[in-house]
């Protein structure tokens, strides 16, 4: 049950990634991007880890997702306008897209060795006690870092939103 599982919402993710990228309309786009972070919680929930499928829903999947639709509002983004592409675009975008994805499962493949399978349901290092150590102990200088950059953007969403009230 759990493989039917990983493969649908696998899928649905993968759906979701691609639809996210085709998109004319940034609207469009997020609520694509919110299929994506709810499969990756359910995907979550699969390996055992409950905290972070939690964390991923209300974190990315609510609050971020908010301030990117709040955001695309205040900018009042339109539809994207086709453009014509370069002769070079169509010409070599294909043949260069399967070089570069043959490269990149080459390089996976040589570098990784024997896989192992997913045992769904095993990992304990999930636990709110576990991933507060190791945020506060391990990880605590790229924890600060993002809290400085999320602050930093929260101020220079303040300043674009008053120069535009102005």
């Amino acid at each position: 049950m759990g493989t039917i599982l990983f493969i649908v919402f696998a899928t649905v993710s993968v759906v979701c990634a691609v639809n996210l990228v085709f998109q004319k309309h940034p609207i469009s786009s997020a609520l694509s991007l919110i299929g994506v972070m709810g499969s990756l919680a359910v995907l979550y929930l699969l390996l055992g880890a409950e905290f972070i499928a939690m964390a991923q829903l209300i974190v990315y999947g609510g609050a971020v997702m908010v301030l990117f639709i709040f955001t695309i509002m205040l900018l009042n983004a339109g539809a994207e306008k086709a453009s014509s592409k370069s002769w070079f675009a169509q010409v070599a975008g294909l043949p260069l897209l399967l070089a570069f994805i043959a490269l990149f499962v080459f390089l996976i493949r040589s570098d990784l060795g024997p896989l192992r399978t997913v045992g769904f349901g095993t990992w304990v290092g999930g636990t709110a006690e576990r991933i507060g150590q190791m945020l506060f102990t391990e990880y605590l200088l790229p924890f600060e870092v993002i809290s400085v950059l999320i602050l930093i953007a929260i101020l220079g969403a303040v300043v674009l939103a008053q120069k535009e009230i102005d």
